[in-house]
């Protein structure tokens, strides 16, 4: 029997968990994820997904606010394990756990492309081809550990970041236990820090657009929706958009065409077909039903 304590807190992190306590001669002994937080506007206690999931299969369940603590360390040492398995956890281990067992990182990028919060969303919204999903043994670095293996996978030009992140999320879970069975016949790689980009955690300011070029604006819709999303100055969000032209030149924001299925905007290089948008503090709607409020026509300029 493998025993493993597994470091994980969204969605991502929850799929690959399941994964582990499915597989034949697996023993997940413990799960540690972030504390639960309030959520939405009523802010609602929240429990992560991977605690729920935890708590469904009885394993024991750490929430510590910072792993990095004494007491925190102390929990995790006393633990006996054969792997820590971390996905997107969110806190950095300390030195004595990293000690303590292989510690192994699945992370969604191509490392050393990508390390940090937002790496999915990084590679669409660069209008990257290709991504994938790096196993690496962790050190005191942000993502800079070195690599047993990385999973490629295709990134379709319309490839929303809901369906990247499932097929990655499944790739990751395959990765994981390949890993873990194999470990022994892998040879660490260290990564090229010369090589290395980063990614932020997005924030809602990250989703202000305007219309200067189309497939710039396309690529940000595909990985920032459904959020932050992308909205205008006006803090007019475009709720449902696809990418019409991306050489043309056009004016900035003038609806070059009205359609049945929606208006084209021109943009300082390119267009874009708009279908949905919402206004401030008011539900979606067609983008015909918004131009009949605002009285606008052809040719005047979104905004």
């Amino acid at each position: 029997m493998i025993d493993i304590i597994f470091m994980g807190t969204p969605d991502y992190a929850q799929k690959i968990l399941q994964r582990l306590i499915e597989e034949p001669g697996f023993n997940v002994i413990s799960v540690y994820t972030q504390p639960d937080k309030p959520v939405g506007r009523k802010k609602v206690i929240t429990a992560p997904e991977v605690k729920v999931l935890a708590q469904e299969h009885n394993i024991d369940i750490y929430q510590p606010n910072r792993l990095r603590e004494e007491e925190s360390v102390k929990t995790v040492l006393l633990q006996k394990c054969d792997f820590i398995i971390v996905a997107a956890y969110g806190q950095i281990l300390p030195k004595e756990i990293l000690d303590h067992a292989p510690c192994i990182n699945l992370h969604a990028s191509i490392l050393p492309q990508y390390r940090g919060a937002s790496p999915i969303q990084q590679a669409i919204f660069n209008g990257d081809k290709r991504t994938g999903v790096t196993a690496m043994l962790m050190d005191v670095g942000l993502d800079t550990g070195d690599i047993l293996k990385i999973s490629e996978i295709n990134i379709d030009n319309d490839e929303m970041v809901s369906i990247l992140f499932e097929r990655l999320t499944e790739c990751a879970s395959e990765l994981t236990i390949e890993v873990i069975k194999d470990f022994d016949t892998f040879i660490p790689k260290k990564q090229d820090d010369n090589c290395a980009t980063h990614c932020k955690k997005i924030s809602k300011k990250d989703g202000l657009v305007t219309f200067d070029d189309a497939l710039s604006i396309y690529n940000k819709y595909r990985a920032y929706t459904p959020w932050p999303g992308i909205y205008l100055e006006s803090q007019l969000k475009l709720k449902k958009i696809s990418l019409v032209d991306s050489e043309k030149s056009n004016e900035c924001g003038k609806i070059l065409e009205i359609k049945k299925d929606g208006i084209v905007v021109g943009c300082l290089k390119g267009s874009l077909l708009i279908q949905s948008v919402q206004p401030l503090s008011k539900k979606e709607m067609k983008i015909a039903d918004y131009l009949n409020g605002k009285r606008l026509e052809l040719n005047n300029i979104l905004s």
